[in-house]
């Protein structure tokens, strides 16, 4: 059937060309280069301006560093060592560098920034991808139980609710979430522990930081998914829908969420970097072994290289994941008649 359809003649006799399949591939290999070196360019700006911020700090890896009864020649060695007597581009230059080959360059103490962050950062993708699962359920649940009763109290209660939850800061939510669930409670552990391998000891010795992290990304994805809904429920195909009577949940399940799934992707790919940035905080409040306490003493040592990888391995985690929602938002959208 299909060799026959790609046979039939056209008006003038010849046999039509068969369509091409390869054409659409090329086009969004190209797209997709494109992203993905717009990518490159932003977090290399990124770690240019972590660089420049690190040294406009007052002090230096050097000083901070130091040992009580340094003198002045051990000083001068120290930064000769750290290199900190080279122009701050040559340092970010040579940092760089050795990105291509996964090398982050070593810590003011010597080691490696790759098995410094070996430990902590898996902790983190694991907090964060369990907040991150939370939030995009969550969200999706209440955009769409809202979405079947537009305009109602529920609506209304949950935009409301919605709102305040993404205005109140992770630290003020932390606290609270401490005071309710584990000190007058005492249904949860206040502070994580570590087992022998780095991880928390206990799964529930998660849940608390996760909540933090999840409950103002339910509220920002919730307005999101219910906007996106709504501009969906205003097409005509979808009107058309509930004009023929189709069922409610129907129109919600095969009309509205496949073109709400653009600015849903984009959305999560959103929240992902808001969870990885809050973690900074949650981590340090719940004392998470994740990123967040490296990150807080890489800053006090006035550690560039580790900073930048902290700042590295997180900027190609987030990368990753909008180049995920500008992809799927360019297939989406690509694929509409």
């Amino acid at each position: 059937m299909a060799g026959a359809l790609s046979d039939t003649p056209t008006a003038g006799g010849a046999p039509a060309p068969p369509a091409s399949a390869d054409a659409a591939p090329p086009a969004a290999l190209g797209r997709a280069a494109r992203l993905i070196a717009k990518r490159l360019v932003l977090l290399g700006l990124l770690l240019a301006a972590v660089f420049a911020a690190v040294a406009l700090l007052p002090g230096d890896a050097a000083n901070a560093t130091s040992e009580r009864g340094e003198t002045a020649a051990d000083m001068a060695a120290r930064r000769a060592a750290l290199g900190l007597d080279r122009p701050l581009a040559v340092r970010f230059w040579d940092w760089m560098s050795g990105l291509p080959t996964g090398d982050l360059g070593t810590t003011a103490h010597g080691q490696p920034v790759t098995a410094v962050l070996s430990g902590p950062f898996p902790n983190t993708l694991l907090l964060g991808g369990l907040a991150l699962a939370a939030s995009i359920l969550g969200a999706l649940a209440l955009g769409c139980w809202t979405a079947l009763r537009p305009g109602g109290r529920a609506d209304r209660a949950v935009a409301v609710l919605a709102t305040a939850a993404f205005a109140v800061p992770e630290f003020v939510l932390s606290i609270g979430l401490l005071l309710v669930l584990s000190q007058w409670t005492g249904w949860l552990p206040a502070v994580t522990l570590t087992g022998a391998d780095g991880a928390p000891a206990s799964w529930d010795m998660l849940v608390l930081p996760a909540l933090a992290l999840a409950i103002p990304q339910i509220g920002w994805n919730t307005r999101i998914v219910r906007g996106a809904l709504a501009d969906q429920a205003a097409l005509p195909h979808v009107r058309a829908a509930v004009l023929d009577g189709l069922p409610r949940r129907r129109v919600l399940t095969h009309h509205m969420l496949p073109g709400a799934l653009p600015a849903v992707a984009v959305a999560v790919a959103t929240s992902a970097g808001m969870l990885l940035g809050g973690a900074v905080v949650v981590e340090t409040l719940f004392n998470y072994p994740g990123i967040g306490a490296v990150l807080a003493g890489a800053i006090a040592d006035r550690d560039t290289p580790l900073v930048a990888g902290v700042v590295a391995a997180t900027g190609a985690a987030i990368s990753t994941l909008l180049l995920l929602a500008d992809l799927i938002r360019d297939r989406v959208l690509g694929a509409r008649p």
